[in-house]
């Protein structure tokens, strides 16, 4: 069982903007004064230099380009909708916006398994919609692979029942507590735990800051601590630079890669840095207009791929 994978899947957008349907409960996400058209434009560029970086690093990244007539805004971010999984099963999660659940394409597995993947099974827990019960796929679920536990700030978007299923479907330990963010000088849920944590294999980028709860602290705490991850944290003002919206992934001879956006990069100390270089290199690209637009950043743009090949 590995924590880190080589393989992940990207969709390139053609359709790229502000979602006024995520806004609502997604804080990250500004508008820009351009033209949607010059969003998507900018985005796309930031996409192709990204996945150049990570190719030139050794790293297979399966591009699958988004569908023009679907109109889905946030496709960019797959890991929202879909999981995979080193059985061969596959998660499909119920997504809060409704103009988001056109992204869940039966295309892109077709495409996986064209490209030598298995896939055993689906399990599909998008029907909870329709009671109004969400859980965004590796956006509100944050796995430690190898120990089997499943971290989940509850939001909106991720319903702790549902979640709870998910821990028992997968074979998981459930590890739930809430995250919160000032908006206007208000405590509110945070959208995703993966903006602010991120699990690597020796170490974990996380904003403690932002779990209010002491008890439900102590015991993300503990929980990091008792399988060996040295604990880096971040304050509430860089996760909202998305240092905490980060993926380790494989490259060439194996080689391990922090992957994360240039605004993240640049809102880390010199310690933070010298902390995770110990473990593996950053690897970082510019993702501004993304980021801005899309209240998401370089984690929320790569599916991992861990499903066996065929």
């Amino acid at each position: 069982m590995q924590q880190t994978t080589n393989t992940i899947l990207m969709i390139r957008p053609v359709n790229f903007r502000m979602n006024e349907q995520t806004a609502v409960n997604n804080y990250f996400q500004e508008d820009l004064d351009l033209k949607n058209s010059e969003i998507n434009l900018k985005a796309q560029n930031e996409f192709d230099v990204f996945v150049e970086k990570l190719r030139s690093a050794g790293i297979n990244v399966v591009v699958e380009n988004d569908d023009i007539l679907l109109d889905t805004p946030d496709s960019i971010f797959p890991n929202n909708w879909v999981s995979f999984h080193s059985n061969g099963d596959v998660a499909k999660y119920p997504m809060f916006a409704e103009n988001r659940r056109k992204e869940r394409r039966d295309e892109v597995f077709i495409r996986l398994e064209e490209d030598g993947f298995k896939i055993e099974n689906i399990v599909d827990y998008t029907s909870a919609e329709l009671e109004g019960v969400f859980l965004e796929g590796t956006g509100s679920i944050a796995l430690d692979r190898v120990n089997r536990k499943a971290y989940c700030a509850l939001s909106p978007r991720a319903d702790e029942e549902l979640f709870i299923e998910f821990c028992e479907d997968f074979e998981f330990s459930p590890v739930v507590f809430t995250a919160n963010q000032t908006v206007n000088d208000e405590r509110l849920a945070i959208y995703h735990t993966n903006v602010m944590m991120c699990l690597a294999e020796n170490f974990a980028v996380i904003c403690l800051d932002t779990i209010d709860d002491k008890k439900e602290r102590k015991n993300v705490v503990k929980h990091l601590k008792q399988d060996g991850k040295e604990i880096i944290s971040i304050t509430e003002e860089q996760m909202h630079r998305f240092a905490g919206n980060m993926l380790q992934l494989r490259g060439k001879n194996n080689q391990l890669y922090l992957v994360m956006s240039e605004a993240a990069h640049k809102s880390l100390t010199a310690n933070q840095i010298k902390a995770i270089e110990k473990y593996c290199p950053i690897l970082s690209s510019s993702l501004d207009t993304i980021e801005t637009c899309g209240g998401g950043s370089a984690r929320c743009m790569m599916a991992e791929v861990f499903l066996p090949k065929a």
